[in-house]
């Protein structure tokens, strides 16, 4: 694309990217979400004499929708985040949003941000595992490296930028507590390589653009105020589940529930039962696996149904997304 005049608007969120510690030794105890956005870019061009050559033309414009750690991450802020996205990705010259976002519930953010921001351009999340003041801060390069993929990335697609791999939403989970390269997309790998500011694709080139199971009737414009949004949890499938917590869920009113089962989705048959009183009390039931590769392979014995490559807390949002599209079901 012809880069005259064009935009990569940069959303701040927070995040271990924007944090800093009480001194650049020290790279786990650290205060989140303390830099702002403009500031992140600063170090960024500080720290580097260019930006990409891919970023010759374009113009930067930055602003902070909230400063919070992400384990903090709310609804609210989803939707904020989500309107912010459409807002810019509206424009004519605008080429594509890039979001700094702290790692723990990125993945959700993502996954979130690419079923309901439809518009035919890119989102590229990245992120940080070290504080911005550490000495080896992680943040400037993968800043750096999801600028460089946003001006070269075209149609509507999520991505994550960071250790110098880009990951599709759909894919993407946080695998690591505390590597720098936490993340990962199972047995499909990563979709790209970033090494001297080159993009080595690794899957077809269809996968630039892909966006799959998308829920056409729902987009930020359809979305109710978060107030409104259902209450969906997940439960884990372990030694000795008899799902008692079910229906002390579902009485405080549970609209949906996402198990994560063991192995190909199995389940105890004393939660199963408790599943299944749920299930006609009317709460929806959607089936994962704990395990963190590979979907559920779907046989007779499995009761519910599942949302293919979907782990348990991505399985979550789809099964928000759903209910919300029924008109019934916008009610905590």
């Amino acid at each position: 694309m012809q880069a005259k005049n064009q935009k990569i608007v940069v959303l701040g969120t927070g995040g271990t990217i924007a944090g800093e510690s009480n001194s650049e030794n020290e790279g786990f105890a650290y205060q989140a979400a303390q830099r702002s956005i403009s500031d992140l870019m600063q170090s960024v061009a500080g720290k580097f004499k260019a930006l990409p050559h891919a970023l010759t033309g374009f113009q930067i414009e930055t602003e902070q929708v909230c400063q919070i750690d992400s384990k903090d991450m709310d609804f609210s802020i989803w939707q904020t985040l989500a309107q912010r996205c459409d807002h810019w990705l509206s424009q004519s010259d605008v080429h594509s949003v890039v979001i700094t976002h702290g790692t723990d519930t990125l993945e959700e953010t993502a996954y979130f941000l690419s079923q309901v921001v439809q518009r035919n351009k890119p989102i590229v999340l990245t992120c940080a595992m070290r504080p911005a003041n550490f000495k080896d801060a992680d943040g400037p390069q993968n800043m750096r490296d999801a600028l460089n993929a946003a001006a070269q990335l075209a149609g509507q697609s999520v991505w994550l930028v960071a250790a110098g791999e880009i990951h599709h939403s759909l894919y993407v989970q946080k695998v690591h507590p505390t590597r720098i390269n936490a993340f990962d997309s199972g047995e499909r790998g990563p979709a790209a390589l970033v090494s001297d500011d080159q993009i080595h694709w690794q899957t077809d080139a269809l996968d630039k653009t892909s966006n799959q199971s998308l829920n056409a009737s729902l987009n930020v414009q359809s979305l109710p105020n978060h107030s409104q949004w259902p209450w969906v949890e997940i439960i884990f499938n372990c030694v000795q589940s008899d799902g008692r917590q079910i229906k002390l869920m579902v009485d405080a009113g549970l609209k949906g529930l996402v198990v994560a089962g063991t192995g190909n989705g199995s389940i105890s048959q004393a939660m199963k039962a408790e599943l299944l009183l749920a299930q006609s009390r009317g709460v929806e039931i959607r089936l994962a696996s704990r395990c963190n590769q590979g979907p559920v392979v779907k046989t007779e014995n499995h009761e519910f149904p599942t949302y293919g490559t979907l782990n348990p807390a991505k399985a979550r949002v789809a099964l928000i997304l759903d209910l919300l599209s029924k008109p019934q079901s916008h009610a905590n």
